[in-house]
């Protein structure tokens, strides 16, 4: 059965498919009245502010459909046939020069505007033209269902894009630009498994389609599969777009000397660029070069792009200081209504105003912040708990029982995993400084295999692992193995960082049965504080809210709490406190429990100078200091709201602190 916001975005695809067919048709003075009853309901809606624009001006009411055309740029400043309505408009008032810069913005944001280009080769002077008319062609070589799907595409309509390719591959075969075209569209919708499939296709019927190649290597980044990226790579390829996903790449496999030698050779070509200096930063900060890191990211915000991502990469260095004159001109942009970074901006106005003891200030613009990103972000609480509870029926210890015995034997990895800011950094760096163990990041690996099988099954996982073949268990395992191989550096052991594994515990148990497996915790309110002041680059959705981290923190507990049920003794949970306060034993348990021999190089893990990727690379290159531990308590009068939402994890946490017991004897 439908919901009602289902049946309300039913029925306004309804409405816009026959918005579109009655103007096709040239019944301009029904397609009028459609748009406008569509505008009465949504004021807004862009495709009724168009079709109302375009029928205006075919009724010869062209002024009214100008002041349309103002409304739809104002709502939808990207949307690329606005422009070109415009630009007709100001044909039929004689207004060539203003027309030739309208259609100049509409090719500029969708290329597929055949009309644009069309008109541009009349328009514009010699050299201008000659590059309209390269365009057209291009466009006119091409069938007219990718023409117009790529027009779809360039304006968000991924429906209509998709629907309309695929009609034409059915019809017409695997043209290449229509394969290219749907990776493309199966991207934006966050289908990448399916992307990479397409885009492998389009490529290996085009060898040398440069675009094809760069969409293939876009999406492999995207997927953090960062070896074939570079094995997809065009190596004799110099130009900048190429050049600069080779060294995004790089990074992804921490070879960050390498990346930082394209970023820089990028970044001086281009110093207007500043993405591309705030990625230079990116890697000279895993690489410990925080002078030079910081930099590139002051250079970034004197620009007049990413700034506000500039300024929260410095806030995100977690050690730097802001100067008085920068948290000026932070307030200064902040203030600014179209400003189009406003939470990173607040984020980092936020950690400038604690580092001054601004507490009251600083806890407003980390809530206006994360309001912010929380409106960029679709976060439904009841699919975690879905989640969870789907994890605890199929995962029993009758479960794991009858699959005794399956798995791959290897004991390389070490999974550390956890909720983010519980310390998961700090506890890879010192495993890292052991002989024996390789310090590698937050792979992927897991949360892949877990998506593309749940893709393959057709299924909800977990539930579909019901009825696996034990033996898929052990090709799983050597799977994770083989994938990760290129982060590691030859060491016996390695450690998996990735936090959001702690879902995954039961199929890490499946697929390898003695790798070591470390839960970190903190304060429930320490960790839910710094998720709320941190912003993330990707997922972790649950942190711009305090009703959702207080949630996400219950269905957490509750999930570990399942784990050491059902997998008695398999995971080893770590205080963050205790480590911080009882170093040395607390690392021999650690070791003990990993069957590694006690290195002293792990009580000096700040000495070691392994590339690290996290927010807290700063952090863990410093000797440990108590006055972290309490750093939460800064914000105390404005948690109340927090710590109610959380009820029983803060009198589990807080009785434990008091009988100074083992936390892996409490349950959570």
């Amino acid at each position: 059965m439908m919901t009602v916001g289902e049946l309300r975005e039913a029925d306004d695809d309804s409405a816009i498919f026959e918005l579109r067919e009655l103007t096709r048709a040239g019944r301009n003075t029904e397609a009028l009245a459609a748009a406008r009853a569509m505008l009465r309901r949504a004021p807004l809606q862009r495709d009724a502010l168009y079709g109302a624009a375009v029928n205006l001006r075919r009724l010869g009411r062209t002024m009214e459909a100008i002041e349309t055309l103002d409304v739809l740029e104002a709502a939808h400043p990207g949307y690329g046939r606005g422009f070109e309505e415009r630009g007709l408009c100001q044909i039929a008032l004689d207004e060539s020069t203003a027309a030739r810069i309208s259609f100049e913005r509409a090719v500029a944001l969708n290329p597929a505007l055949a009309a644009s280009w069309e008109m541009l080769t009349h328009l514009s002077g010699p050299a201008q033209a000659s590059v309209a008319t390269q365009h057209l062609e291009q466009l006119r070589r091409l069938p007219p269902a990718i023409v117009e799907a790529g027009g779809w595409f360039s304006d968000g309509d991924y429906t209509a894009a998709q629907t309309r390719l695929e009609a034409f591959v059915a019809s017409d075969g695997r043209h290449v630009e229509a394969l290219r075209l749907l990776g493309r569209v199966a991207q934006r919708r966050g289908a990448l498994e399916r992307a990479e499939s397409l885009l492998r296709e389009a490529v290996e019927s085009a060898p040398t389609y440069v675009a094809a190649r760069l969409d293939l290597v876009r999406v492999l980044i995207e997927r953090q599969k960062y070896a074939a990226a570079l094995d997809v790579d065009d190596a004799e390829a110099s130009d900048g777009e190429t050049q600069f996903l080779r060294a995004t790449a790089l990074a992804g496999l921490a070879r960050h000397e390498e990346a930082v030698a394209l970023f820089r050779e990028l970044a001086y070509g281009a110093p207007t660029n500043n993405q591309v200096w705030i990625v230079l930063g990116h890697s000279l900060k895993a690489l410990g070069r925080t002078r030079e890191a910081i930099h590139a990211y002051r250079h970034a915000t004197r620009g007049g792009a990413h700034v506000g991502d500039a300024y929260w990469s410095l806030a995100n260095l977690k050690t730097y200081q802001f100067a008085d004159a920068e948290v000026e001109r932070m307030r200064v942009l902040e203030a600014w209504p179209g400003f189009p970074e406003r939470a990173e901006l607040c984020f980092a106005i936020g950690k400038s105003l604690e580092d001054r003891a601004d507490y009251a200030q600083s806890w407003a613009f980390y809530e206006r912040a994360n309001a912010l990103a929380r409106e960029k972000r679709r976060y439904r609480p009841e699919t975690t708990k879905e989640d969870a509870l789907r994890l605890r029926q199929l995962f029993t210890a009758e479960f794991f029982a009858e699959r005794v015995g399956v798995g791959d034997s290897a004991a390389d990895p070490i999974f550390i995993v956890g909720l983010p800011r519980s310390g998961s950094t700090l506890l890879e760096q010192i495993l890292a400084s052991h002989r024996q163990v390789d310090g590698t990041q937050e792979l992927y690996e897991i949360p892949r295999i877990v998506a593309e099988w749940s893709a393959n099954k057709g299924a909800r996982y977990p539930q579909n692992l019901a009825d696996l073949d034990p033996q898929c268990f052990e090709r799983l395992g050597k799977r994770y193995l083989d994938e990760v191989e290129p982060y590691r550096s030859g060491r016996p052991r390695f450690v998996d960082k990735m936090p959001n594994n702690f879902w995954h515990i039961g199929l890490i148990h499946l697929m390898l049965p003695n790798a070591k497996i470390i839960e970190i915790r903190r304060h429930p309110l320490a960790v839910c504080v710094g998720n709320y002041r941190q912003h993330y680059a990707r997922g972790q959705h649950f942190s711009y809210a305090i009703d959702d981290l207080a949630g996400y923190y219950r269905t957490y507990a509750e999930v570990m709490r399942h784990w050491s049920e059902t997998l008695v003794g398999r995971v080893l949970t770590v205080a963050y406190e205790d480590v911080v306060e009882a170093l040395e034993s607390s690392v021999r348990r650690i070791l003990t429990f990993c069957e590694l021999e006690f290195d002293p190089a792990c009580l000096d893990f700040h000495h070691n100078k392994r590339i690290v990727n996290t927010p807290s690379s700063e952090q863990v290159r410093q000797p440990l200091f108590r006055d972290g531990l309490s750093s939460w308590r800064r914000f105390e009068p404005w948690l109340e709201p927090l710590r109610a939402a959380l009820g029983d994890e803060v009198r589990y946490w807080e009785n434990r602190r008091a009988c100074q017991r083992p936390i892996s004897r409490l349950s959570f």
